[in-house]
């Protein structure tokens, strides 16, 4: 599976971690940026990851601000996007079963690194239901043509 990973400054340090904890189990990673804890805008970032996963470059991203929630604003713009922002494993074990999130959201400032790393794996070792929550997904994409 590979995986895209992006964040702004804020989330800069655990993008590192998440990013080493990745590559450690076997996963391909592509990390967009930023590259730095200096100060970026993080829509840029996100954007980039986003393009990756829409140009089927990737299979699950991971975004990374000092809240999240930036990132999931982002994100969550794009047709066929469904990124989750999560602090435990039971959201993102759920947002992936539920929802089939695609992208992982991660407040930078707000989740330890331990912590960030579980959620990480729940996240990529949880698959989608399917069933009536497919239905539901398909629901969402339609609903979304009408705007």
């Amino acid at each position: 599976m590979k995986i895209v990973i992006a964040s702004d400054h804020a989330g800069f340090f655990l993008k590192e971690k998440i990013k080493d904890f990745l590559i450690n189990e076997n996963y391909l990673v592509e990390d967009v940026g930023t590259h730095s804890s200096v100060s970026v805008d993080y829509p840029e970032y996100g954007f980039k990851a986003i393009q990756k996963l829409l140009n089927g470059e990737a299979d699950r991203g991971i975004l990374i601000c000092g809240t999240g929630i930036g990132m999931s604003i982002i994100a969550n713009r794009f047709s066929k996007i469904r990124a989750a922002l999560c602090h435990e494993p039971f959201s993102a074990q759920m947002a992936r079963r539920h929802n089939n999130a695609n992208v992982l959201v991660l407040g930078g400032r707000l989740i330890g690194d331990g912590m960030a790393v579980e959620v990480v794996r729940a996240f990529l070792e949880t698959e989608f239901d399917g069933g009536r929550h497919e239905r539901r997904i398909n629901l969402i994409d339609e609903l979304s043509k009408t705007r």
